[in-house]
């Protein structure tokens, strides 16, 4: 080990860490690997904040860690907002931690002079944006680590509209946090500034959540509806919502519904992952219900399952669900065409919502990975009504009340579309195979690589670097078009070598464009330790009775594809 790491890993057994940190590291000296990945580098900002495993270490949550965020944080929001009485809430989930972590991060805002509005039990991360605004706050953090596994924790913070940390914030951030040394950090807590929140902003939220959507016709008293809140923080808010709306018949998975860091029941609390929501299905098909709910620990994203055509239930990926509730919204035509609308999606989620949205005479606006983005179209377009937006990754976002992915709103939208489809003698899934039929049939899926450790850091660097510098000639047999590095930010066109500039910010993702529409794209994770590689593939279906046949189709040509990958 180098002279600066192990200076780097002694730094910790020295004041101002307290007792219990020091002989911690002095424990983790005896596992050299295990000490390596603790202290090899600074836990970073990525894509969705700052999230990592919990222990002691430069590279882990701890008091000291969110402790140096939060310090230099404050010290960039007095700086930014000099002749004001900055204030900032904070909400947190059911990880290990997160209340202690929470409190801590309270005293040291408060210590610094800010005020701070301190939800005192776990709330949705969706509530936590929405409260931003509606208390006119400077800044909003969320100790949340999404869908992680229990031994995660993690740090999102939040601006002034809402939305997560974009251009030029996050950097001047990043710089404020990098400038600020440990023994900078103040602990001694200011209990005058710190007031507590609680039933006042649920109501608030839930309220807004009812309003804006609740859009559908039909009775929402003959639709049955099983909820899982996969031991997270959703249970504080779906079920309330639902039932305000007017859902009579909600059926809660109990050994689910109590919050517990420790996940004992899945594998991973991530509705992505068709395991997770076993049990919920379970009882769907006992009682009979129209759909399966169920959203991750900080309620941001949200799993559906419902009937397809065969009185199945079947889970949809995160770009049907996004596709079906887009069209329901967009069907719906509550907008004009002097409000100039719009919904937003992502570089790498189904190109099915550009489709959809040009068949409505509607914009979609594409932004990177991360909600973050979504929620920066809002500002950047002040004149232009955001009718919602979604990623693949199980996120969707309904209008714009909450500048995030909002489980919440979304499990009434989703609830909303099986309520109106069925009193017309339809259902969720069939709307969907009929935006299939008019518009063509997208399929896509994702890969994801684990690659853990600074090991695993260094192969992901290497796999795009040999994308860049060997890219593919065709996919699949269909000559490649397009090229997107958006590191570059150049799109190119492979047959011209026209290069033009794409007008978002830089980041390390690389798509390819083949003739027949085909996209493959790969982005390292900016929150795990993954390297993603998202495939989709299309073509027209010519009635909904053929779907499973065409389905099975694009399957297989995705299957190719992949193998072609390496994968």
């Amino acid at each position: 080990m180098s002279t600066s790491f192990l200076a780097r890993v002694a730094a910790w057994e020295l004041p101002p860490f307290d007792d219990e940190t020091r002989q911690a590291v002095a424990e983790l000296k005896n596992n050299p690997t295990a000490l390596e990945d603790a202290f090899y580098k600074d836990l970073a900002f990525g894509t969705g904040g700052m999230r990592g495993i919990m222990g002691v270490g430069t590279n882990r949550v701890n008091k000291y860690t969110f402790g140096k965020t939060t310090q230099g944080l404050s010290d960039y929001i007095k700086a930014q907002f000099p002749n004001e009485t900055p204030s900032v809430v904070i909400g947190y989930d059911c990880r290990h931690n997160s209340k202690e972590l929470a409190q801590t991060v309270a005293a040291i805002f408060s210590a610094n002079d800010i005020k701070l509005y301190l939800f005192t039990d776990l709330r949705a991360t969706p509530e936590v944006s929405f409260a931003v605004r509606h208390l006119n706050c400077h800044c909003g953090i969320v100790l949340t680590a999404s869908h992680n596994p229990p031994e995660y924790n993690g740090y999102k913070v939040y601006w002034q509209d809402g939305g997560q940390i974009v251009p030029p914030q996050d950097n001047g951030i990043i710089s404020a946090i990098n400038n600020t040394a440990y023994e900078a950090i103040l602990f001694d807590a200011k209990p005058a500034l710190i007031t507590p929140i609680d039933h006042a902003i649920d109501e608030a939220f839930q309220d807004a959540s009812v309003a804006v959507g609740r859009i559908g016709n039909g009775n929402r008293e003959k639709v049955k509806v099983v909820f899982t809140p996969l031991h997270g923080t959703s249970v504080t808010a779906i079920p309330q919502v639902l039932e305000k709306a007017g859902y009579k018949h909600i059926s809660i998975i109990e050994e689910q519904a109590k919050p517990d860091g420790d996940f004992p029941t899945v594998k991973s609390p991530n509705p992505e992952e068709p395991e997770a929501l076993q049990m919920a299905m379970e009882k769907a098909n006992a009682i009979g219900a129209d759909i399966v709910i169920g959203a991750d620990p900080d309620a941001d994203r949200l799993g559906i399952a419902v009937r397809n055509e065969n009185n199945e239930l079947e889970l949809l990926n995160g770009n049907q669900a996004m596709v079906a509730m887009t069209d329901f919204i967009l069907s719906k035509g509550n907008y004009t065409a002097e409000e100039n609308p719009f919904v937003g999606s992502t570089v790498v989620s189904t190109p099915m919502m550009s489709v959809l949205a040009n068949h409505y005479g509607v914009e979609c606006k594409l932004g990177l990975t991360g909600f973050k983005w979504i929620a920066q179209m809002i500002e950047h377009y002040p004149n232009q009504k955001c009718l919602g937006g979604g990623e693949e990754s199980f996120g969707y976002m309904v209008g714009d009340f909450v500048r995030d992915k909002d489980a919440v709103t979304a499990a009434l939208l989703a609830c909303e579309l099986v309520t109106e489809a069925k009193s017309n003698g339809s259902s969720f899934f069939n709307v969907l195979l009929e935006s299939y039929e008019k518009l063509g049939c997208f399929q896509e899926r994702l890969v994801s690589l684990v690659k853990k450790g600074k090991s695993g850091a260094e192969e992901i660097e290497s796999i795009m670097d040999r994308f860049r510098k060997d890219p593919p000639k065709d996919i699949e047999g269909s000559p490649i078009r397009f090229i997107e590095d958006y590191a570059t930010a150049v799109r190119t066109v492979v047959h011209t070598q026209e290069k033009e500039m794409i007008p978002l910010p830089k980041a390390n993702v690389l798509i390819f464009i083949a003739e027949d529409g085909t996209r493959v794209a790969a982005r390292p994770s900016g929150t795990e330790p993954k390297i993603k590689f998202y495939v989709s593939v299309n073509t027209n279906l010519n009635s909904t009775r053929d779907y499973r046949t065409t389905k099975n189709q694009l399957d297989q040509k995705m299957d190719r594809i992949l193998a072609e990958l390496g994968m």
